[in-house]
């Protein structure tokens, strides 16, 4: 039919345009699941287009593939704990790279002379067409970027999920992590210049992978949040330029939507823990400059009682919720507690540090989970200025983001990195299971200074006992 490619090339630019509305609504946490819900939309459309390519082979293949991905999926969509979810991202964004890969590595074969059908139908045999240097450049582009983004995504769900040491660091590694790079690139280039041959492929995505590795594993898990959005925007452009390769605008569009908008939000992270984007690129994240700084004192512990009337008669709280919390899943009980503060008169904020959790926007969608209204959430910028004028400041589960040896400490890993400056409320309520130390590894100032007490105890249960002691001053 004549007019089949056409139709095809309208859904696709609905496709596109539900994307990026999808995308624009989701900067707002009111609008995010219409967004989330628009931006499937818009991808089923184009999935439902593909279908209908003229030539295209293997559908019977593509829906037993798509049927088991939905299904697998959607599975673990409903199981996966709320605490699980950033290993989660990183798992499905890491699929994504891998998939870029794929079409680089079946476009190469193809070129190479081997008799492969692609998706869209073409086929390169020996004596066929012979591609042009920009769609190899694109190929090979897309290719690598996808397998670093795939490879570097596994390690970054491994760690996440307890499964590897959080840093593994040599003498010289970015030495060798940049001469892996310079030779994947070298492959690359001999691939583009026509030397198409199946060893050279094979070392190419070897070398690919590799670096992939090593560029992920001396990453400490305090800068995690970092490397999920840096792969989140390789994977993106990885699509974009295999939609390039197979001339397929839907992977164009979306691909580069996702590549720009995890570009812009890793700008954002790095410039949230005051590293630059160089130096989350091959940095050895975590590393430290010489010896700790000595922390002095005590920490002091307080009763559930004690620190609900504390509270109840303060004039204004801050609450500043971290991993621990969701660990805990406390975000309900603590905006039970929260409320009863507000009906008593109390000024109730949260404050939220761009990188707390294990993902950008981890504790925004917790509090949100718990209906916590928007507007008495703050970001970092916004609430520091308050702190001096804070009665109590609580801290529930939150440590390498309050911690003040990013100010005072240059040995100290996370030195440099902007906090919130919870240390300058006039008393500090930190809820924490024991003494160990944060995600960083590292003790926290705060714990030990004169103004803070330390409320032992899981997360939930703790902020059950201040609900109960609250209600009794109110009988």
């Amino acid at each position: 039919m004549a007019w089949l490619p056409g139709a095809i090339r309208a859904c696709y630019f609905l496709a596109a345009l539900l994307f990026i509305l999808g995308l624009k609504r989701m900067s707002s946490p009111r609008s995010a699941r219409a967004g989330i819900v628009w931006a499937g939309v818009g991808m089923a459309l184009a999935v439902a287009a593909t279908f209908a390519l003229p030539g295209l082979g293997h559908r019977g293949l593509i829906l037993a593939a798509l049927s088991i991905g939905t299904a697998a999926a959607w599975w673990s969509g409903r199981r996966v704990a709320m605490t699980a979810m950033p290993q989660m991202v990183a798992l499905y964004n890491g699929m994504g790279g891998g998939a870029a890969a794929a079409i680089g590595a079946v476009e190469l074969v193809g070129f190479a002379g081997a008799a492969v059908t692609l998706l869209d139908g073409r086929s390169f045999t020996a004596d066929g067409q012979a591609p042009g240097t920009a769609q190899l450049s694109l190929a090979v582009l897309g290719a690598l970027i996808g397998a670093v983004s795939f490879s570097g995504s596994l390690v970054a769900f491994a760690k996440l999920q307890g499964w590897l040491d959080r840093r593994f660091t040599f003498s010289g590694q970015r030495v060798v992590n940049l001469l892996v790079l310079a030779l994947a690139i070298v492959l690359g280039a001999m691939l583009v210049g026509g030397r198409l041959t199946p060893p050279l492929i094979a070392g190419f995505f070897a070398l690919a992978l590799l670096f992939g590795l090593m560029m992920t594993l001396p990453i400490g898990g305090a800068d995690m949040p970092v490397v999920i959005s840096l792969y989140n925007a390789f994977t993106g452009l990885a699509v974009a330029f295999e939609g390039f390769v197979l001339g397929n605008e839907a992977m164009i569009i979306a691909g580069t939507v996702v590549g720009a908008a995890g570009t812009l939000l890793t700008q954002l992270m790095a410039r949230a823990m005051n590293r630059s984007l160089g130096n989350v690129l091959f940095g050895n994240f975590g590393a430290t400059t010489g010896a700790a700084q000595a922390i002095a004192g005590a920490q002091k512990p307080i009763e559930a009682s004690d620190a609900a009337v504390m509270m109840a008669y303060a004039e204004r709280v801050v609450i500043v919720p971290g991993y621990g919390m969701a660990v805990a899943q406390a975000q309900h009980k603590v905006w039970e507690f929260a409320r009863l503060l507000i009906e008593r008169g109390v000024k109730v904020k949260f404050a939220i540090h761009p990188v707390a959790g294990r993902m950008p926007g981890h504790m925004n969608v917790l509090l949100a989970e718990a209906g916590v209204p928007y507007d008495l959430i703050a970001d970092m910028d916004e609430i520091n200025p308050e702190f001096p004028s804070t009665d109590v400041a609580l801290v529930i589960g939150a440590n390498d983001v309050v911690n003040p040896l990013a100010k005072t400490d240059p040995a100290s890993p996370i030195y440099g990195m902007p906090i919130l400056d919870v240390a300058a409320a006039k008393n500090v309520i930190v809820v924490k299971r024991g003494k160990g130390t944060g995600f960083a590894g590292i003790e926290n100032a705060l714990f030990y200074a004169d103004n803070a007490r330390m409320l032992y105890g899981d997360g939930q249960a703790v902020a059950g006992e201040l609900v109960a002691a609250l209600k009794t001053l109110d009988a």
